[in-house]
This record gives structure tokens, sequence and C-alpha cells, in this order.
């Protein structure tokens, strides 16, 4: 065999693997509902776009046009133009990889911080569990964008900190659950049968224990990345965030705001941004959540 009748091969054998991905792909969503067919395209748009940018933009996110500034949309320009004549589509399109990795980094600040208060206020001996329950509730008395605000005053106002802080401001109400969860867990009668047969606590607690506790909570994953996403673009709208020119969909937000009265689209497009990655992503983790307990 020829070394063009090898790669003439292979090349078909790649175009029947995509081909058989597609298909899969394809099927799978058919099995969906409607609503969260929708969602999970809309989702992969915006995965796509923080992970390719440049397949979806347009134009540089970057580069000016003064005689340009404040363009509505149009064919040249989808979704309009700013101040300083910078393509408005493109920006959404390049922020939305910092915009979801701040959803991702809050919530794996979160879970992380969540499931070391949760299990050991769970599990932990008496005299650590108790302190950790009062903690966990002292910071539940703190509404959740109120703290995550202290914690920016305190760290100041950048991407780093806007994460941190969101995540920290998060994680109560993951740890309260973990918390539950695991007490829930510890009472079953699994657990109960591997401490009689003499497992070690380290064993029962990472085989038994961790992955039934964590389980129900892929789906608030999900659910918390959308919050996450509006939680931190507000705090950016509001200055206390990531700051322009960052094409951060809150900084888009905050930069746009000057003009609203003449160029509505500089708030109503990054908003409608917003609101879609925290629906879709809202919509997967209910759905999730329902199967969940539709096979328990």
């Amino acid at each position: 065999m020829t070394i063009d009748t090898i790669d003439h091969v292979q090349a078909i054998r790649k175009r029947q693997a995509v081909s058989t991905t597609a298909l899969a792909w394809a099927s799978t969503l058919a099995r969906l509902p409607l609503s969260v067919t929708i969602s999970v395209l809309i989702a992969l748009f915006f995965i796509l776009g923080a992970l390719a940018p440049s397949l979806l933009s347009t134009h540089s996110p970057f580069d000016t046009d003064l005689l340009g500034a404040l363009t509505p949309p149009s064919a040249a320009h989808l979704l309009g133009t700013d101040d300083i004549g910078r393509d408005l589509y493109s920006r959404i399109v390049w922020g939305t990889r910092e915009s979801l990795s701040i959803g991702l980094g809050v919530m794996a600040v979160a879970m992380t911080g969540a499931m070391v208060l949760g299990f050991s206020a769970a599990l932990g001996p008496r005299w650590i569990s108790e302190p950790i329950n009062r903690f966990i509730e002292v910071l539940l008395a703190f509404p959740t964008l109120l703290l995550a605000l202290l914690f920016v005053a305190l760290l100041g106002a950048s991407a780093t900190s806007l994460l941190i802080s969101v995540g920290i401001g998060t994680t109560p109400g993951y740890a309260r659950l973990i918390r539950a969860q695991a007490l829930k867990v510890r009472g079953s009668g699994y657990v109960e049968a591997a401490i009689a047969l003499g497992h070690a606590r380290r064993t029962i607690f990472l085989q038994h224990i961790l992955p039934n506790a964590f389980r129900p909570l892929v789906a608030l994953v999900a659910l918390g990345i959308g919050q996450s996403v509006v939680w931190a673009s507000g705090l950016s709208f509001l200055g206390l965030g990531v700051a322009p020119p960052s094409p951060e969909w809150g900084a888009l937000l905050e930069a746009g705001k000057a003009n609203i009265t003449f160029a509505w689209w500089l708030e109503i497009f990054p908003g409608l941004a917003i609101v879609l990655v925290a629906l879709s992503f809202t919509q997967i983790g209910r759905y999730i959540q329902d199967r969940m307990e539709g096979s328990r």
C-alpha cells in the first residue's frame, strides 16, 4: 500500500469519525426538551466564543475608528460601535472568555471552600464541627452580594479579586448543602455496613461519602455558573471589578452607561449576553437536577 493510499484511508476515517460524533450530538440534542436544546446550543456558542473568539468575531475588539464611533447596528457592525468606534459584537465575543472564566473560577473557589467547611462540619469531631457550623451561620446572615462587596473592598478591584470575592460570597450556601448531604449519606445503610466491616475511615469517606454527597451538587454547579456571571458583571458595572477597556461584559455595561440615552445598543446587547448565559446554564442545571431526582 502506497503512502498516498494510506493518507487517503486516514482522511476517510477522520471524516467518518467527525460524522459519527456529529450524529451522536444531533441524536442527543433531539432527545432533549426544546428549551434545554436551545439552552445547550446557546451555551455551546458562548463556550466556543470563550475558546476560539477569532472564529466568531468579525473585527478586532480593540481596533478604534473615531469616524465610526457610536454607529448603530448595521451590516458593517452587527451590534453597532462604542464611543471610540470599536465593534461591539466582537468585543462581546472576546469578552466571553473573561466572563465565563470568572464564572468557572467563582464556582471552583466556592465549591473548594464549601467542601472543606461542609465536610468538616458534618464529619469532624464536635470541637471542630460546632465552631464551623456557627461560622457558616454567621456568613449566611450576610447577603451574597454584600459579602462579595466586602471582600472586593478588602482585596481591591481586579479580575482576580472579583473571582475570589464572589466565590467566597457564594461559599456558605454551598457549604450548608454539602453538610446536609454528607449527614444524609453518613446515616445510610451502605456506610453503616462499611463501618461494620471495619473499613478505614479514609476509605469510607473517599469511596462512599464523598461521591454520593457531591453527586446532587453537580446540577448546582451549572446553576451557579450563570449566577456567578451575573454577580461578577454587576460588580464590574459598579466599578468594583474588571475595568475598561477590558471587553468583560460588566465592564462593557459600565463603559456604555454614559451614552445610554442616545446609544442604547451599548447597554442592551452586553446585558442580553449576560441574561442568555444565566438563563441557559440555569435551564441546563435544572434539567440535570430533574434527571437526578427522577433516577433516585
